[in-house]
């Protein structure tokens, strides 16, 4: 039986739920008022997005929800339209199930929690209602900030895959792999 996937879920100061049409000039401005930080990390955020651009984007995030293949999320504060952030689950294998978080911040949220806090949701959010028996996140291992994050979450440091993949720039990067397993099925 197929799972049924909620559209939104709320933590203490957040509301994380799918991407919608009308989210392309919010999410434009949180993107370009943050690239000098994303592009450090975000291999599609090297330049600034027309809102044009974005909302292309947006409407391909859109069908990868609905395909169940990608379930990008964003994080807004509760009670706003403000677009702080955004993540989700941008790999997944429902064999497993498997899912990956990923997420950035809007600049000018950082420090607050949020990240930590939005996490901790989509885990549970993964754990409770996508029936996961593994949760990953993946970063660079020169991203420190990230990987406090999943640190703060609880998540295992399983091993770092050097020389991985390629930076925005065409360097070499390694790659740490943090997870949480389903408590009532580790493998034996």
């Amino acid at each position: 039986s197929e799972i049924v996937i909620p559209e939104s879920f709320e933590t203490e100061r957040l509301l994380i739920r799918k991407p919608l049409v009308e989210d392309a000039a919010e999410l434009n401005a949180a993107v370009v008022s943050s690239l000098d930080r994303l592009k450090l990390w975000m291999p599609w955020a090297q330049a600034s997005p027309t809102v044009e651009e974005t909302a292309e984007y947006n409407q391909h995030a859109i069908e990868q929800w609905n395909k169940r293949e990608d379930l990008t999320m964003r994080f807004l504060l509760k009670g706003t339209n403000t677009i702080i952030g955004s993540g989700g689950f941008p790999r997944i294998n429902w064999d497993v199930p498997m899912l990956e978080i990923g997420y950035w911040i809007r600049t000018g949220y950082e420090g607050e929690g949020y990240v930590t806090e939005a996490v901790h949701g989509l885990t549970a959010f993964a754990f409770d209602m996508l029936q996961a028996n593994r949760v990953e996140i993946r970063m660079d291992d020169l991203n420190e900030r990230s990987w406090r994050v999943a640190e703060r979450c609880g998540f295992a440091l399983e091993g770092v895959l050097r020389n991985e993949r390629l930076d925005a720039s065409g360097r070499l990067r390694d790659t740490r792999i943090y997870a949480k397993i389903a408590q009532s099925k580790r493998h034996e």
